[in-house]
Order: C-alpha cells, then sequence, then structure tokens
C-alpha cells in the first residue's frame, strides 16, 4: 500500500510541475490554424537606440576614411612639407577618441543635471567666445580668428556656443512657457542672447556659426509654443539682417556674385575657386565615382579637401551614389533624433524633447548648408560636414550631443516601462 501511494504522490507531483510549466508557456495561434509556444519571460528592453548609434558610427567611420584619402596628398605641398602622409588622419583619429570618452561621460549625465548647467554653458560659452577674440589667445587661420589653441588640439569655441545655445533655449523656453503667448515678454530676452552670441561671432568673423545658431534658437522657440505669427516676424527680421549684412560687407557680396557665377574670369581663379573645383570634382565622379583614392581634385587643386569640402571628395570617389548615400544617412539620423524628441514630449518631458529636436535641426541644417555649398547650390560657407569633416572640437561636440540624445531615449524607455529617471 506505501508502494501505490508513493507512487500516486509521484505521479500528482510530475503533473503539477507539468501544469507549472505549461503555465510559463502560452500557445500563440497562427493565421493558417496552427500554434507556437512563446514563454511569458519578459523582453529585453534595450538601453539604447542602437541604430541610432550605428548610424552614428558609420559617419564616424566613413568620414574618417575620407579625411584620410582627401589629405593623404597634402605634404606634397610646401606648406605642409614638414608633415606625414598620415598626419591628419591620426589627429582626426585622436579627436575621435577623446571625443568617444566625452560622449560616454555625457551618456552618463542625467538630462536633468544639463537642465540645471544650461545657463552655466551658456556664459562659459560666452567667456571662450571672447577670449578668442584676445591677442596671444585666439588663433587666425586664413584671415578668421576663430581658434584657442590647447596644446596639440584646436579648440573652437564657436562649436560649442551651438550646443550652449541648444541648452539655454530649451530651459529658457520651459521656464517660460506661462508667457509664451506674449511675444515680448516671451522672445525678447532670448533674442537679445542671441544677438550678443551673433555680435561675437561676427566678430570672428564667423557667420555660417551664427546661421546655425540663429536657427537653432528660432526652431525651439516655434517647437517650444511661441506665437507663429510673431515667429515668421522674427524670421523675416533676421533675413533682412543677414541681407543687410552682405550688402554692407563688400567681400561678402564678392562671394555671393562668385557663387552666382563661379566661371566668370573675375571669380574663376578668386572666390569662385573653391566652388568650381567642388563642382568639377562631382562632375568626374558620374555615377560610382572614380574609385576610392582617385579623385584627382584633392590633389592640391580642391582647397579645404577634408574639411569644408569633403563632400566633393566623396563625389568624385563615390559618385552619385556616394552623395546620395551620405544624404540618406543624415535625413535617416535627423527624423531618428527628432522622433526621439516627440516622444520625450509626449511623456511630458518638455525640456528633454525640446533639446533633442533641437539637436536634430542641428545636424540637419548644418549638412544641408554644408551639402548644398559643395553642390553649388548655396554660396560658400565655411561649415563642417557634421560627425565626418576633420576638425577636433566640431567632432568632440557633436559626440556629445548625440550621447546627450542618447540619454533622452533611454530615459524614456525608462520610463514607458515604469522605472524611474
Amino acid at each position: 500500500m506505501s508502494t501505490v501511494r508513493q507512487g500516486i504522490a509521484g505521479w500528482w507531483a510530475a503533473r503539477i510541475a507539468g501544469a507549472d510549466a505549461a503555465l510559463s508557456v502560452l500557445p500563440v495561434r497562427l493565421g493558417g490554424g496552427g500554434s507556437f509556444s512563446a514563454t511569458t519571460a519578459p523582453a529585453r528592453v534595450r538601453g539604447f537606440d542602437q541604430p541610432l548609434v550605428w548610424v552614428t558610427v558609420a559617419l564616424l567611420m566613413w568620414g574618417m576614411v575620407m579625411v584620410y584619402s582627401a589629405s593623404i596628398a597634402m605634404p606634397d605641398n610646401p606648406k605642409f612639407s614638414n608633415y606625414t602622409h598620415t598626419h591628419f588622419l591620426v589627429r582626426h583619429f585622436i579627436s575621435v577618441g577623446i571625443a568617444f570618452v566625452a560622449a560616454l561621460i555625457a551618456f552618463q549625465v542625467p538630462v536633468r543635471a544639463w537642465e540645471k548647467m544650461a545657463p552655466w554653458l551658456f556664459i562659459a560659452s560666452l567667456i571662450l567666445l571672447m577670449l578668442v577674440l584676445v591677442p596671444f589667445i585666439g588663433k587666425g587661420v586664413n584671415g578668421a580668428r576663430r581658434w584657442i589653441a590647447l596644446g596639440g588640439m584646436n579648440f573652437q569655441p564657436s562649436e560649442l556656443a551651438k550646443f550652449a545655445v541648444l541648452l539655454y533655449a530649451a530651459d529658457y523656453m520651459v521656464r517660460k512657457m506661462e508667457v509664451k503667448e506674449h511675444f515680448f515678454r516671451a522672445v525678447s530676452p532670448m533674442a537679445a542672447a542671441v544677438a550678443v552670441v551673433g555680435l561675437l561671432l561676427l566678430a570672428e568673423p564667423d557667420m555660417g556659426g551664427f546661421m546655425v545658431i540663429a536657427v537653432i534658437a528660432m526652431s525651439i522657440l516655434f517647437l517650444g509654443g511661441v506665437n507663429a505669427r510673431m515667429f515668421f516676424l522674427i524670421a523675416a527680421i533676421l533675413v533682412v539682417a543677414f541681407g543687410l549684412m552682405i550688402a554692407l560687407s563688400e567681400w561678402r557680396r564678392e562671394r555671393i556674385f562668385a557663387y552666382l557665377d563661379p566661371w566668370n574670369e573675375k571669380y574663376a581663379l578668386g572666390k569662385g575657386y573653391q566652388l568650381g573645383h567642388s563642382l568639377i570634382a562631382i562632375g568626374r565622379g558620374e555615377i560610382f565615382g572614380v574609385g576610392l583614392g582617385g579623385s584627382v581634385e584633392k590633389l592640391h587643386w580642391l582647397p579645404e579637401a577634408h574639411t569644408d569640402f569633403l563632400l566633393a571628395v566623396i563625389g568624385e570617389e563615390f559618385g552619385l551614389v556616394g552623395v546620395l548615400t551620405i544624404i540618406g544617412l543624415f535625413l535617416w539620423l535627423t527624423r531618428r533624433i527628432m522622433h526621439i524628441g516627440r516622444q520625450a514630449i509626449a511623456l511630458d518631458r518638455v525640456f528633454s524633447g525640446l533639446v533633442a529636436q533641437g539637436v536634430a535641426i542641428w545636424m540637419g541644417f548644418q549638412s544641408f548648408i554644408n551639402m548644398g555649398v559643395n553642390l553649388g547650390a548655396l554660396p560658400t560657407k565655411g561649415l563642417t560636414l557634421p560627425l565626418m569633416s576633420y576638425g577636433g572640437s566640431a567632432i568632440l561636440v557633436n559626440l556629445v550631443a548625440i550621447a546627450v540624445v542618447l540619454r533622452i531615449d533611454y530615459e524614456n524607455r525608462q520610463l514607458m516601462h515604469g522605472g524611474r529617471v
């Protein structure tokens, strides 16, 4: 009898264990009538937006290859005769490494800490913009004083100013949310802050940087809910202001005329020289390009081929396919970051949402300007291609901005899954 009892108890325990196992597996019916089992284990939530990371890495790596390709022949020029053929590649690689470490640190900083730091970063950027104009502190290159020498690296304060104005504008709109319908109370202080930054940038001169900062600030004001009619009034005022700057500056007027007719003998060897050779480079590339390393224009014909005109070298070596790929990657990057911003605003995180959308506008607008200049659709401006062109401070600030967006996305995911930030 005891043996029977033990057998029944063992059978019952096995049935209970089997039932427990069955509860952990849910049958899911398929469209054709069949079914398969799915475990009830919670899905693993990714802590960050992996596609955004990989697109950023792809742009960085492609940019590094193209910086090397565009600068490899520069030591043949007597001006750079002391440099090795890998000089710009090594410096660019070090800049990317430093920027990567800075981005990892920035990702660890909660968004609420960035909100608290926003006014102080803005003040720091103003101080640096003033210091760059001081003789023996600011470094001049090609008639512009935009850099501060920091050992083996030149830092460009205008790049930090873009990020600082972005954070400050987002913080300002959150603080002034209750008066956003009152134009002068909502906009005047921010307009004054941007005007101060603009005056300092125009003194360098860096009109391209001022344009980017003005667009970032205006966009955040618009996205923050400032009266639309007043927004278009501000836009009209800025357009008139930029028009007056061009009209009252002879060398800026000459640059516009050179853009309109770069083949004119008056401009072909002067202010239209870069644009002319950029168009020649892109024309040589045709559909599929002449192949990596095969560019002729980078052989001392096209100035600044590794910085402002990197896209022209890409167009020559990879053709229309390469240019369209770059445009597609930046379009996807901008759209994805904008989506993260909208998601944050939907979670009632207005500051986070405005910061992310500001970064999207920054990356999208600056890449649009650079591409337009290289393709001859816009007048020549000294703006680099984000994440790709040679330039240590630009790469550093760009990656920190992307890291802040990834942090915003990380906190969005935490909130959507019941966590806290």
